[in-house]
């Protein structure tokens, strides 16, 4: 018996998260990452995914059944906790040199995340409205014992707390 395998298939790895959607709901699960990140060297991150492109990503979903996949929307994600990488921020060029900022964090949920946050970018610019000016949608957040990324979208505000 022959398998028909595409030439075009991608092999992918799973990464676990804790997935929080604008309605509350907190869902566990995989996301499906490439072996390479397109802008730098490295595997794919889960950051790199969400920050890629807009629209719908697909997220393996661990219910009491057996797992499933849907299709998610970024816009309606508030926060992933990563479960299965916690130092994947670590894995940014510059993460060892980048100003480290203390901040509070209220999210549309009503939730406050409190943690670190870098700042890349040159010194005199590195202040945290510099960082709430960043592009990129989806951005690390390291807690005492965890890694998070938040959709700032759905940051209404932040505070420095100390400095770092």
């Amino acid at each position: 018996m022959s398998l028909d395998v595409s030439e075009f298939r991608i092999e992918k790895r799973r990464a676990e998260a804790e997935l929080t959607l604008t309605m509350g709901v907190a869902i566990t699960g995989c996301f499906f990452l490439s072996g390479l990140r397109a802008t730098f060297a490295g595997p794919e991150r889960i950051a790199d995914l969400l920050n890629a492109e807009g629209g719908f990503f697909p997220f393996e979903v661990h219910g009491e059944s057996s797992p499933y996949t849907v299709i998610c929307n970024r816009s309606q994600l508030v926060l992933v906790t990563l479960l299965d990488v916690p130092v994947e921020a670590q894995a940014d060029p510059g993460y060892s040199v980048a100003k480290e900022r203390e901040v509070r964090i209220v999210l549309s949920t009503g939730r406050t995340v409190h943690g670190r946050v870098r700042i890349y970018r040159p010194t005199g610019r590195d202040r945290l409205s510099d960082y709430a000016r960043e592009p990129e949608m989806f951005r690390y957040i390291e807690t005492g014992d965890r890694t998070l990324i938040v959709n700032s979208a759905h940051i209404v505000e932040m505070q420095e707390t100390s400095e770092a």
